[in-house]
């Protein structure tokens, strides 16, 4: 169903090379809840996260932490499924009716004529609870017939659909079935709105995740229906869950799109460090390394000596080398990659005589 009218305390902070630390009183980011139609800055800005709740009054929010993911906390949403949805909890770059965010798409609005293979991919990573809720799991791809628009845009609506619980499908009418997308294979749905067409393309494999997908294919692939206009604009790439009933627990655990030849910001990140358990000579603290950047991070490493003898036991999340005070960590198998706007947090006990103070810088590389 497409949307139709939806509209801890810092102790200091230094820059270190192309690396920040943030040294945290808390083990954990603040937080930041979002309910209604509420909308917050992520990732300094190139992503917005909105909670967009449009077609229903029901008690529902969303808690963030500053990055490119969110959390559905709480969802009383309960419209019927064979009707629209209650609201669409997304994060986004490039402007949603009028709101917009700095730099890629914002800056650099692509014209479907020059969307070619590889011009604009995404990735995004999700929690699916499941359950009694009904929602589905979809990328809102909007296209404008001009650059910008303060409002609704009005060439055509693309969806992707990686997955959906319950019974519920997308706007429209089935129009083809089993179709091969930029090696993916599909369910396609189309259906004409007072703005233009809404076609829908449906993973014929459900999926929790998503990396470098390429939206070239799926521009092209609509327009060779008709759906779609190569004069228009992509303006806005949007991902989250149009939610039916319930959907507590969703969850976009991060989220990144690359916009080719927009000048991404280099690849920079902030580290957070946060001691944990201190006492009789042990210790625990856990690191968060965040893209700050618009593309990805990867083969990632920290640097850092401590200003006391604390000396680490054991690690997890990232493997550490340990010469007096001298601490180099780089990532695990596992964890190499960051997306743009997301984080990796390792964590480590250990064991100090005197003080186990943090480092005063950490370099990231």
């Amino acid at each position: 169903m497409a949307l139709i009218s939806r509209a801890a305390g810092i102790a200091t902070a230094v820059l270190i090379g192309v690396g920040s630390l943030v040294l945290a009183g808390s083990a954990r980011a603040a937080t930041t809840q979002l309910c209604q139609e509420q909308t917050a800055p992520a990732a300094g800005g190139v992503y917005n996260v909105q909670n967009n709740e449009w077609g229903s009054g029901a008690a529902e929010c969303i808690t963030t932490d500053g990055k490119a993911d969110f959390t559905v906390g709480s969802s009383a949403i309960s419209n019927a499924t064979n009707g629209a949805p209650g609201g669409y909890p997304s994060v986004y770059q490039g402007c949603h009716f009028g709101v917009c965010t700095s730099g890629g798409l914002t800056a650099t609005p692509v014209q479907v004529s020059s969307l070619t293979a590889g011009k604009v991919t995404t990735s995004w990573s999700t929690t699916q609870p499941g359950g009694s809720n009904d929602y589905d799991v979809a990328y809102d791809v909007w296209f404008n017939h001009t650059p910008t628009t303060t409002g609704q845009p009005n060439c055509t609506e693309l969806m992707v659909w990686l997955n959906h619980n319950g019974p519920v499908q997308p706007f429209g009418s089935e129009v083809a079935t089993g179709v091969t997308v930029g090696g993916r294979g599909y369910n396609v749905w189309e259906g004409s709105q007072w703005f233009g067409d809404t076609v829908s393309y449906t993973m014929t494999t459900p999926a929790t995740s998503v990396s470098g997908l390429d939206l070239a294919p799926l521009a092209q692939d609509a327009v060779s229906r008709g759906y779609l206009s190569s004069s228009c604009y992509l303006i806005d790439v949007e991902a989250g869950f149009e939610i039916w009933q319930g959907g507590a627990g969703l969850a976009t655990n991060s989220f990144s799109v690359d916009v080719n030849g927009a000048a991404p910001v280099p690849p920079a990140c902030t580290v957070t460090y946060s001691l944990g358990n201190s006492s009789n000579g042990s210790m625990q603290a856990n690191v968060i390394v965040t893209d700050t950047g618009n593309s990805p991070l990867n083969s990632w490493q920290l640097s850092w000596t401590f200003p006391g003898d604390t000396k680490i036991t054991s690690m997890w999340a990232g493997v550490y080398a340990q010469s007096g005070a001298a601490v180099t960590v780089t990532n695990a198998s596992y964890d190499g990659t960051i997306a743009a706007g997301a984080s990796a947090e390792i964590g480590f006990d250990g064991t100090y005589s005197s003080n186990d103070a943090p480092p005063g810088s950490i370099t990231c590389t």
